[in-house]
This record gives structure tokens, sequence and C-alpha cells, in this order.
């Protein structure tokens, strides 16, 4: 059986990290066969390229370079980590992929939307996620979050307006396609990953008995 692709995606600071890592556990509790990864960085290659884009650098990084380098890093991990997973049964949850390179290359650089859809549909051979969970938070408190005191890394670097059109990104994308998109808002870790759960679970069927006999065929 084909296993389902979920992906989370949002602002910096919201939590994406930790709430993959609790759906994980409780889809492990239920006997969910279940794969995390994350964008950039989720393969070998992806890693070296996670370096590059992330560390804070002397020099201005031209933004069409830093599209490549994204797309490059989700060929390689489409390739080797996400399609073998999916069709060995596994449900995938990953922390970022297209629709950050969109937000952030295209609402947030100012790069052409087409022009980073179409390399995103290149990169991934049209794989689209099943469900793809928005968690919200406000660009402000988001980055706070994210720097804990600190300049943080590259991207977190960036100010704040940056990141507000970034977050207006996620939401024009999200109006786009209201059937994969879930806006999550933002609470306590217990209160998001509640909403969470309450998502995934209602859109898959995942209750009792009926996990494997409700995953796609």
């Amino acid at each position: 059986m084909q296993g389902r692709f979920i992906t989370f995606e949002g602002p910096e600071g919201t939590g994406k990290s930790t709430q993959l890592g609790l759906l994980r556990e409780w889809m492990e509790s239920e006997g969910l066969p279940v794969c995390t990864t994350r964008e950039p960085g989720g393969t070998g290659l992806g890693a070296g390229i996670r370096e590059i884009l992330l560390a804070p650098r002397g020099e201005e990084v031209s933004p069409l370079a830093e599209l490549f380098l994204y797309e490059a890093d989700r060929a390689q991990h489409v390739r080797e980590v996400i399609r073998p997973a999916l069709a060995a049964g596994e449900h995938v949850l990953c922390d970022r992929f297209f629709d950050s390179t969109t937000a952030y290359q295209a609402y947030g650089r100012g790069l052409p939307v087409e022009l980073v859809v179409d390399l995103n549909a290149r990169a991934t051979e049209g794989l689209i996620p099943d469900l793809t969970l928005l968690l919200e938070t406000s660009p402000g408190e988001g980055l706070r979050r994210a720097r804990g005191g600190e300049s943080g890394d590259r991207l977190e670097g960036e100010g704040v307006e940056f990141h507000e059109r970034v977050w207006r990104g996620f939401v024009e994308i999200s109006r786009g396609e209201p059937g994969r998109f879930r806006l999550i808002a933002p609470g306590t870790v217990e209160e998001v990953h509640a909403r969470i759960l309450e998502a995934v679970t209602k859109e898959f069927g995942w209750t009792g008995e009926s996990f494997k006999a409700r995953t796609r065929p």
C-alpha cells in the first residue's frame, strides 16, 4: 500500500519540528509506519546544501542561486528518501517542502512565482503532499522564538519585513489549494498537537483498527 505524504509548513519559530516529532510518536504508538525527514538536509548531499544555505555568510547570496540550491536538495531528497518510503507503505512526515520555497524565494525574495513553481515541479517530478499543515504565528513572534536572543541562522537573520512577505505568501498559497492545506492556529504545544491530530485523523480516517484498511491502496 502507498503511504501518505504530510508536510509541515509555516514561518520561523512555529514549532514545526516539535509538532512533527509529536505526530510521529503518536503514529508509532498506533502502529502506523512512519518516516520523518526535512528540507533542506534530508539526505547526505542535502546536509551539505543545508549548511551552505543556512550558515551566516559575509557575501550576498543571489536569490536565483539560493533557489537552485533548494531545488537540488529537493530533487535528491524526493528520489532518495520520499518516493521510496511512500512506495514501501510508510507515511512520510516532512519538515518543509516546496511550499516553503514558493513562500521564501518567490514572495520573500521576489523571484517570479511561475519560475519557482515550475522548478518545484521539476525537482519533485510532480510529487504533491496529500496534506499540508500550515502552522500559524505572527512573523515577529516567530522570529523571537527562533532566534532565542541570538542572531539566528542566515534566514532567521533577515528583517521582519522579509518574514512578513513570506507569511503573506504562505497564506496566498494555502488559499489557492484549500483541499490540501489545513491552517493550524497557535496555542500551547499540547493544543497545537491536538489540532494536528484532529486534522490528520479526519483526513485519513486513522481511527481504531481501521488504520491499515483506510490507508491508500
